[in-house]
């Protein structure tokens, strides 16, 4: 039988500068038994036809730029990450942040 070695590391990503960046001002949140889905989307300002449709049918449909799919296990932790960036944003600027949904 062979003996597991532990080894102690550290992942950081891989920064290249060729890869593109995609804005986005939206975020839908799904989610199964075993991963969350993150469809990130960019909502544009609406036209005077979209707000008439919007007003018809409630519905305001915003392309997706990208979906990210995470298991459930790392869940907790980008929520931990997130919050503890917020907050060293929000110290460094003096902005403060409205904690209710968006939705």
């Amino acid at each position: 039988m062979t003996e597991r070695k532990q080894i102690n590391f550290t992942i950081v990503p891989d920064d290249r500068d060729d890869l593109p960046r995609t804005y986005a001002n939206f975020c839908a949140i799904s989610h199964t038994p075993f991963d969350f889905t993150l469809a990130f989307c960019e909502v544009l300002p609406l036209s005077e036809r979209d707000i008439q449709a919007a007003e018809a049918d409630h519905v305001v449909r915003a392309p997706v730029r990208s979906k990210i799919v995470v298991p459930l296990q790392v869940v907790p932790n980008l929520i931990a990450a997130l919050q503890e960036h917020m907050r060293v944003f929000s110290e460094s600027t003096g902005a403060q942040w409205d904690k209710g949904p968006v939705h």
